[in-house]
């Protein structure tokens, strides 16, 4: 028999500013991670209902457009997809009313360092190997 072929772990990045997104990109694209990029958090919501089998990773901004903030996202992705290492940026420093924040996902203030991330991505790539 062939051997089975792992699902290529995916590190999702949700962001609406070209720069940021496109910086984040280029220091995931250093990891074991194929790197997907949405910049609302509905358009990260339907790649995960089509792929979340892949996803190991989710970077995503508090504030975000349309209807769904960051906060919003990861709050569905801990329930949904709890496999997921999940990490929220902001520029400005947490609300008081993030206070339900899941307690397992991590906290960037940006400007966040490369160090942090790529930590963040391979502690991802790891967990997804093990599960």
């Amino acid at each position: 028999m062939g051997q089975k072929i792992q699902p290529q772990r995916v590190a999702l990045i949700v962001e609406d500013d070209f720069d940021v997104r496109g910086l984040a990109a280029a220091l995931l694209e250093e990891t074991d991670l194929k790197v997907v990029e949405t910049t609302s958090a509905e358009e990260a919501l339907d790649y995960l209902r089509q792929h979340s089998e892949e996803v190991a990773f989710l970077f995503a901004d508090v504030r975000l457009p349309c209807l769904m903030n960051g906060l919003d996202l990861v709050r569905a992705v801990r329930i949904k997809w709890p496999w997921v290492r999940t990490v929220l940026t902001s520029g400005r420093p947490l609300e008081p009313d993030t206070d339900d924040m899941p307690r397992d996902v991590r906290f960037m203030q940006k400007p966040w360092r490369a160090l942090d991330v790529l930590m963040e991505a391979e502690k991802a790539a790891q967990g997804y190997r093990r599960n």
